[in-house]
């Protein structure tokens, strides 16, 4: 299993520090426990089309005696590609219109990575759309407006969850804070609804309602 800390330094700058990167110590997602750092791993990331390897670090905990990896928020999980990068293409896509293969090119991603991401969006886009809707209003938002495509209505509803819970920051940081919520699952296979996480909070969000 993996946790999504919020990273809030630069890609490079995580990949200068190698293993003595610094993370805050998580507590156990299951029973809240102080959990300790337990060795780590070396995974792949890709970055303008540079693959290099990112150190992850590991925290244990002694009362549940399971394991977890701790991902910064830049990646997903099971993904080559740093968020940033996938929602690059994901917002030209959706923003202007644009097709699948200029979009993966100004990313530099494969074409055919760039096709299986906005597949996965469209398949997901209507529980992400209302699961970022919902929680904007758990927070004391005002419901979302939701129109256009799949995939705009996703990329509508998750910027105003960031707005309403980042304001005035700068939406670089937009892609990264979808990686923490979803924790690491934004593209992730599953077609249950996500659990979106915020700080301590976590809820289930509703299942949309199919037409008709």
């Amino acid at each position: 299993m993996s946790i999504v800390w919020p990273c809030t330094i630069s890609v490079e700058c995580y990949l200068a520090a190698g293993r003595d990167i610094e993370i805050a110590r998580p507590d156990c997602p299951a029973c809240c426990q102080p959990m300790w750092f337990w060795s780590g791993y070396h995974r792949f990331i890709r970055i303008c089309s540079d693959s290099v390897r990112l150190w992850v670090r590991r925290a244990r905990c002694d009362s549940c005696q399971t394991s977890h990896s701790l991902l910064p928020s830049f990646v997903l999980n099971r993904r080559l590609d740093v968020v940033g990068s996938i929602g690059q293409v994901l917002e030209a896509l959706a923003d202007a219109n644009c097709g699948v293969r200029p979009a993966a090119k100004q990313a530099g991603v494969p074409h055919s990575t760039a096709r299986g991401w906005v597949r996965r969006l469209a398949e997901r886009s209507p529980d992400w759309a209302a699961g970022f809707s919902a929680l904007v209003v758990r927070l004391g938002g005002e419901l979302v407006d939701l129109t256009g495509s799949g995939a705009q209505q996703t990329l509508t509803a998750l910027r105003s969850a960031f707005t309403f819970i980042n304001p005035g920051r700068s939406t670089q940081h937009l892609w990264p804070f979808a990686s923490l919520i979803t924790g690491g699952g934004l593209l992730a296979t599953n077609s249950n609804p996500p659990w979106l996480v915020v700080g301590n909070r976590r809820f289930i969000a509703p299942v949309p309602e199919s037409p008709g």
